[in-house]
C-alpha cells in the first residue's frame, strides 16, 4: 500500500517536473546546447511564484505567468553572453546559474518562503475534497500536454524549423542568410520559460520555495529524456519524442520512488540518478554492439 501510494505521489511530480524537462529538451536535443541555466531558473520561478502569492497576494496562474516571464529573461542573459560575448555557451549558463542564486534571495529575501495556509493553484481541488496528489496530477497533466501541442505546432512552423535546423547544423543554417544567434536567443528564452514553469508549480504543489531547490535539475531532466528516449525510442515523429519526454520524467519519479520505498537513504539520490543516466546512457550502445555480433 504504501508503494502504490509513493508511486501516486510520483506520478504526480513527474508531470509537474516534466514541463522542466521539455524546456531542457529543447536546448539539448534541438538546438544542441549545453544550457546549465536552469538550475538557477528553475529556482527562479519557485522563487518568483511564492513571493507573488505570498507577499503580493496576487491569483496563482498570474504567478505562473510571471514565473514563465522570469525564466525567458534568464534565458535571454545567457543568450546574451552566449552570441554577444562570445562566452562558450556551458560557461554562460553557468555564469547566469550562479547569478540566480543570489537573484532569487533577493527576490524572496530569505533562503525559503513556506506556502503553508496560502491559496495556491491546488487549493480548488482540495475545496472539492480531492487530495493534493490528485490535483497536481490533473494540473500536471492539462499543463504538460497543452505544452506538447504548442511545441509541435511552434517547431513545425518556419521560425521553429530554423531553429531545429540550427541545431543540426548550424553553418549551412547560417549560410542561407539566417541570424542563427537569434534563433539561439530565442530557443534559450523558451526553454528557460519552461522550466521556471516548471519551478513554480512544483514550488507551489510542495508548499514552499526555496533558494537551493533547482540544484541538480540539468541531471534530473537529462535522466528523463535518456529514458524516455530508451525505453519508447524515436520510432515516430517529433510529436512522439515530446511525449516519450514527459513519460521519461514521470518513469525516472516512480523508480525513485520505489527504491526509496525500498529502503534507500535520500541522500543517496544523487548516487541513483548518476547511475541511472549511465546506465540508460550504456544500453544503446550496448544493444548497437549486439547488433554487431549477430550481423
Amino acid at each position: 500500500m504504501g508503494i502504490l501510494l509513493a508511486m501516486q505521489g510520483a506520478v504526480s511530480q513527474g508531470v509537474l517536473w516534466s514541463i522542466m524537462t521539455l524546456g531542457l529538451f529543447i536546448t539539448f536535443k534541438i538546438l544542441n546546447f549545453a544550457d546549465m541555466t536552469v538550475d538557477g531558473s528553475f529556482a527562479l520561478g519557485g522563487s518568483i511564484s511564492a513571493v507573488m502569492i505570498v507577499k503580493l497576494g496576487l491569483n496563482p496562474y498570474v504567478s505562473l505567468l510571471v514565473a514563465f516571464a522570469a525564466g525567458t529573461l534568464a534565458g535571454s542573459i545567457t543568450g546574451f553572453l552566449h552570441t554577444k560575448l562570445k562566452i562558450p555557451g556551458i560557461l554562460a549558463g553557468i555564469l547566469t546559474m550562479i547569478a540566480l542564486y543570489s537573484i532569487n534571495i533577493r527576490i524572496m529575501g530569505q533562503a525559503n518562503t513556506p506556502l503553508l495556509n496560502i491559496k495556491t493553484m491546488l487549493s480548488l481541488f482540495e475545496d472539492l475534497g480531492l487530495e493534493k496528489t490528485t490535483g497536481s496530477l490533473i494540473i500536471g497533466s492539462v499543463f504538460s500536454l497543452g505544452i506538447v501541442f504548442i511545441m509541435y505546432w511552434f517547431f513545425g512552423t518556419e521560425v521553429g524549423s530554423v531553429i531545429r535546423a540550427t541545431g543540426d547544423n548550424e553553418r549551412m543554417v547560417r549560410a542561407q542568410g539566417v541570424d542563427t544567434d537569434s534563433m539561439k536567443n530565442i530557443g534559450l528564452m523558451i526553454s528557460n520559460g519552461l522550466v521556471a514553469l516548471s519551478g513554480a508549480m512544483v514550488a507551489q504543489s510542495q508548499g514552499y520555495a526555496d533558494v537551493g531547490m533547482g540544484t541538480g535539475t540539468i541531471v534530473i531532466g537529462l535522466a528523463s529524456i535518456i529514458i524516455g528516449e530508451v525505453v519508447f525510442g524515436r520510432r515516430f515523429s517529433f510529436w512522439y519524442r515530446l511525449l516519450a519526454v514527459v513519460l521519461g520524467s514521470i518513469i525516472y519519479r516512480v523508480i525513485i520512488a520505489v527504491v526509496l520505498q525500498l529502503g534507500l537513504k535520500s541522500t543517496d539520490l544523487k548516487l541513483l540518478t548518476a547511475v541511472i543516466v549511465a546506465l540508460a546512457l550504456g544500453i544503446p550502445v550496448f544493444q548497437k554492439n549486439v547488433s554487431k555480433r549477430r550481423a
